[in-house]
């Protein structure tokens, strides 16, 4: 590697040299000869067609034939890898699955009708090698969800568990543009938030202190739970979008805000992932986009106390769609949610949001502003209300529960990269 930085010093330096006898050397029709660098997203789609590229990545298979190599070669940036086509002379017993290349060629209209643009190689420089007898995966093979779930480390280089990444962070955007607006020029009621939105640290009750200056926060980062469970819905650390909107006494605020935020994420993500969403849907969990497009279809209705009703079973009564259940018995929520006075039911103004094959998704409440309703339950908590308080609520939603319910995933180790739960913390 030295040697090559040495190779290229010395080409540049005989150029300055040339230039300075006053040649008509162009220093432009030199810089040219330097390939630009495209990502394979770019390079699939004709980006530079034509033009002498270089490509980074990772080799998703190969097939050497007699005159010819055939490679296909990832970097992440799309589902879909980039063909390379070299003469056999530039194959490389190095050039196995896994390994890292940089390969360097003309991009040009591909003569197959499966992939409209390839990589004509003129290089090809094994990066990182990688051992074809221990790596876990295999060219032509289906790894299920599971089997790929013991490679932490590895199971990124899969196609479900790229895509599954480029979903999240796509995911991720869509839920930040719901809260933010895109531009200070948005006019009111484009955007659920009309003003900037401001961020603080993580938790419904650091939200709580900074609803009673700004009417409508939300935060989005990791929560850590110490939960002894090794369940499918389970984890100790995991993602969650929590909101507080000030100056509201009515669920169907908070509901609304809930119903909104998820189609407006999940439509985000299904146009602009939908290759990657489609890998899920075919393959991993087929039958499951009739699912999703229902239940952006319809409204969701309102069920009520859930009692004894399992989850699932309730969605499932409801036409397998999403479904608000309200007004839970008082003493089994938490000393924040608001007190309907409704004896002798006495229920709570709390409300969740189940969705199919998940379960509970988003959870939420009134917030009890009534400073005397709280002085019988509560003492800190209670300065929150002597200065100024007003009626508000807000919810949550587990992020990696909301990919799990558009993507039909059912273990939610399997929506987030590295899923950390008790007993088990692999990296």
């Amino acid at each position: 590697m030295f040697q090559s930085a040495a190779k290229t010093l010395s080409v540049a330096t005989t150029t300055a040299a040339t230039l300075t006898r006053g040649t008509s050397f162009s220093i432009r029709r030199y810089c040219q000869k330097t390939p630009a660098t495209l990502r394979v997203s770019e390079a699939v789609s004709g980006a530079k067609l034509g033009a002498n590229v270089k490509v980074q990545g990772w080799v998703r298979s190969v097939r050497p034939q007699k005159a010819n190599l055939f490679l296909h070669v990832n970097d992440g940036s799309s589902l879909q890898s980039l063909q390379v086509v070299a003469s056999s002379e530039l194959d490389d017993p190095l050039l196995t699955l896994g390994s890292a290349v940089e390969v360097t060629g003309t991009l040009r209209k591909s003569p197959r009708q499966r992939q409209p643009f390839e990589l004509e190689a003129d290089r090809i420089h094994v990066v990182g090698d990688c051992d074809p007898v221990d790596f876990p995966f295999k060219i032509k093979e289906r790894h299920s969800l599971e089997y790929i779930r013991q490679f932490p480390h590895l199971r990124c280089r899969t196609n479900a568990f790229s895509s599954l990444l480029r979903i999240r962070s796509e995911a991720t955007t869509a839920v930040h543009s719901y809260f933010k607006p895109s531009s200070p020029n948005n006019e009111e009621g484009e955007k659920f938030f009309s003003v900037p939105a401001f961020l603080t640290v993580s938790g419904q009750l650091h939200l709580e202190v900074m609803s009673g200056a700004f009417s409508r926060v939300y935060t989005f980062g990791p929560t850590f739970r110490a939960e002894n469970s090794q369940s499918r819905r389970h984890l100790a650390e995991f993602y969650m979008v929590e909101a507080e909107v000030s100056f509201t006494q009515s669920l169907e605020d908070l509901t609304k805000v809930m119903e909104d935020m998820f189609r407006s994420a999940t439509e985000h993500v299904l146009a602009h992932c939908a290759e990657d969403v489609d890998l899920f849907h075919k393959h991993v969990t087929p039958g499951h986009r009739d699912t999703v497009d229902a239940m952006l279809k319809n409204r969701f209705p309102w069920g009520c106390d859930l009692q004894t009703e399992h989850e699932k079973h309730l969605v499932k009564h409801c036409g397998n769609i999403p479904v608000f259940v309200t007004d839970y018995p008082y003493d089994l929520k938490p000393f924040y949610a608001r007190d309907n006075l409704d004896h002798p039911e006495h229920t709570a103004a709390a409300v969740d949001l189940l969705v199919p094959g998940v379960g509970e998704l988003c959870g939420g409440s009134l917030r009890e502003e009534r400073l005397d309703l709280l002085k019988a339950r509560l003492g800190e908590y209670l300065d929150l209300r002597r200065f100024g308080s007003v009626p508000h609520g807000g919810f949550g939603m587990g992020f990696e529960r909301f990919l799990q319910c558009i993507l039909g995933v059912d273990n939610i180790k399997d929506v987030i990269a590295f899923p950390r739960f008790s007993h088990s913390c692999p990296l």
